[in-house]
């Protein structure tokens, strides 16, 4: 490659000029002058001359630039054409900076940087999926409200698609169940017919013949006309036989079962008395304990009974310690004072009949003393 070299003077300066644009040859140059584009983004950025700029205040100037007129920013100076603006001639002085640090990089670095110059106003549009408009800002919240939508329809779908097929589960749950009530439907008619047929085979061989009351009919039900007699008559039936439900019995132990834990507590308490020593009062304690591990079972068996009552008005509540503690204190006290007052009047009364006692024996007496007078005087005559 041949080129022709020129040896000019420029305000007191040697440069040494090409007339090839090679890049080996140019970087020999001393001019330190600039491009008009390149100077004018230094001054939009407010920055001093481009030999005294580092690139740490280039950013700086940047992010201070960027923050007074960025559209997102909240600003009363944002601006989006002078922030457009702004960002182009921060990247133009970066690459220029960029050259200026490794200026041996080939003719192909150049272009290429050349040709990503020239893509860049539209290099935005290959971000965001090529959707929305107006500054990067803006189509990026127009893309995220894109994406939101897609999501929503994403889920919507799958729900109307976890909907469709519940329901076809659902469907097929009812099919199999009236597959398996039909079958237990034709199983119990089948043992009807079967009981029927044996009932009257039974009564054609007359083993029916020794009952009692046989021929007669059943005792109607009249007590409550709403209640099914058939019902009625077989419960009079197991009741009869000595037959008791189940919540029947429940309830019956644990009225045994309470009955004599209170017997228990009122008896001791009783025995205590109304002072109690401390000797006592450790003595009650202790039974109170004690009292407590009934109370677990009690409470158990309640629970239990009202699982199986079948009136929600007879449920029982549980059992408390300090609760029975509380009533056998306060029966003791009310027997004691019962008992009191029994021996009081036990008193006034054995007071009462000696009064009276002796009123007789005294109206005895004076009954005999006429008599023995007249006796003597009788006697005398």
């Amino acid at each position: 490659m041949t080129c022709t070299l020129h040896l000019n003077v420029y305000h007191g300066r040697l440069l040494l000029v090409s007339t090839q644009h090679s890049l080996p040859f140019r970087w020999l140059s001393t001019d330190p002058r600039i491009s008009h584009s390149l100077r004018e983004s230094y001054r939009l950025l407010e920055l001093p001359d481009q030999a005294e700029s580092s690139p740490a205040q280039v950013k700086e100037a940047y992010l201070r630039l960027a923050k007074r007129y960025h559209p997102d920013s909240g600003s009363p100076t944002a601006d989006p054409v002078l922030f457009s603006r702004v960002e182009e001639a921060y990247r133009a002085v970066l690459s220029h900076q960029s050259k200026k640090q490794h200026p041996h990089q080939g003719t192909e670095t150049q272009d290429e940087d050349k040709s990503k110059g020239t893509a860049l106003p539209h290099r935005q549009y290959l971000s965001f999926d090529g959707l929305g408009f107006g500054t990067p800002s803006q189509r990026e919240r127009q893309y995220r409200q894109i994406r939101v939508d897609r999501a929503t329809e994403e889920v919507l779908n799958y729900r109307q698609r976890e909907h469709e097929k519940a329901a076809a589960e659902e469907g097929a749950l009812v099919e199999r169940d009236m597959r398996q009530r039909s079958r237990k439907i034709k199983i119990t008619q089948a043992v009807e017919r079967l009981v029927e047929d044996l009932i009257q085979e039974s009564m054609a061989r007359g083993d029916f013949r020794n009952l009692s009351g046989a021929g007669k009919p059943l005792n109607k039900f009249q007590h409550n006309p709403y209640a099914d007699p058939m019902t009625h008559n077989l419960n009079r039936i197991l009741i009869d036989n000595g037959y008791q439900p189940a919540w029947v019995v429940t309830q019956r132990d644990i009225r045994e079962m309470s009955s004599h834990m209170r017997n228990r507590l009122l008896e001791a308490r009783i025995g205590f008395g109304d002072s109690m020593t401390c000797e006592e009062k450790q003595a009650w304690e202790e039974l109170c304990e004690s009292v407590g591990e009934e109370v677990v079972k009690l409470n158990k068996l309640v629970d239990n009974y009202n699982l199986i009552v079948p009136m929600l008005k007879m449920q029982m509540v549980h059992f408390s310690v300090a609760r029975e503690k509380e009533r056998a204190e306060k029966s003791a006290r009310q027997l004691r004072l019962e008992r009191q007052q029994e021996k009081g009047r036990d008193q006034q009364r054995r007071i009462e009949e000696r009064k009276r006692a002796n009123a007789q024996d005294a109206q005895k007496q004076t009954s005999d003393r006429p008599g023995f007078m007249k006796w003597m005087q009788r006697f005398l005559k």
